[in-house]
């Protein structure tokens, strides 16, 4: 077992932040799903470090923009266009093969432009609108998208047998995958617990279960499995489930 050659494949393949660079082999493929959600862990802690920074130094409107823009830079932006290939496919109301090939179609529709720009003018809109009790929550959620989507990789049915999601999931030791991505889950609503108490918990809980099993009865109803795009895509609206959510309820007594 080589963990942190395993560790150094999901960094590199999710994320932009700089490792050394391994060979896939199929022991460190095995595991690599494991560290996903580390990613989100750092991008939640550069999200609280911008937040304090930026209102510390009264510059409370950078506060509220970057923590928009992290996500996407850390990640370079690969679950970004998973979300705007989903939009153009699901825009096209064809059968599952058609929409299959406009997810490999590297050109963008216009649907995806006008999604990208709904996205995050929505994004910035509940963030700038969320009061500060909520933000060590929305910094947590990054690890929960992210095990969810990891999970769903080792436990959903995959709508073809090629594709990053595919490689993910046939090298993945299924059962050690999903039982982690489990333990981060709990984990991190715990910590949502603690931090936040129970309306953000149950909010949180709540949203992301709901946003789960609309993933996984749409990429089977519409495109027979899911795939690194769909996955991708599922956790993208799960962000931004999870700010609107969160926005609302911080304004609850």
């Amino acid at each position: 077992m080589n963990l942190p050659g395993s560790m150094m494949i999901a960094f590199s393949m999710y994320s932009r932040i700089p490792v050394p660079q391994v060979q896939w082999t199929k022991e460190r493929m095995k595991y690599a799903m494991c560290f996903f959600p580390l990613i989100g862990a750092v991008i939640g802690l550069m999200e609280y470090g911008a937040i304090f920074l930026f209102r510390t130094m009264g510059f409370p409107f950078l506060a509220q923009i970057l923590p928009v823009v992290i996500p996407v830079a850390v990640t370079g932006g690969i679950h970004m266009d998973g979300l705007l290939d989903v939009i153009d496919a699901k825009s096209s109301h064809g059968e599952s093969e058609k929409k299959l090939e406009i997810l490999k179609d590297p050109h963008t529709g216009a649907f995806a432009i006008i999604g990208c720009g709904i996205y995050f003018l929505l994004y910035l809109a509940f963030l700038m609108e969320m009061r500060p009790v909520m933000i060590p929550a929305f910094c947590i959620t990054f690890v929960i998208t992210r095990a969810l989507s990891g999970l769903s990789v080792v436990t959903f049915p995959m709508a073809k047998k090629s594709g990053l999601a595919a490689a993910f999931s046939d090298g993945a030791h299924k059962r050690v995958v999903g039982t982690v991505m489990v333990l981060y889950l709990i984990i991190s609503l715990l910590a949502v617990w603690l931090l936040t108490g129970v309306p953000a918990v149950s909010g949180v809980f709540a949203i992301s279960f709901m946003v789960f099993l609309y993933y996984y009865h749409m990429s089977k109803r519409e495109f027979g499995g899911i795939t690194g795009d769909l996955a991708g895509y599922f956790l993208q609206i799960l962000e931004l489930a999870l700010v609107m959510g969160l926005a609302i309820l911080s304004h609850m007594k």
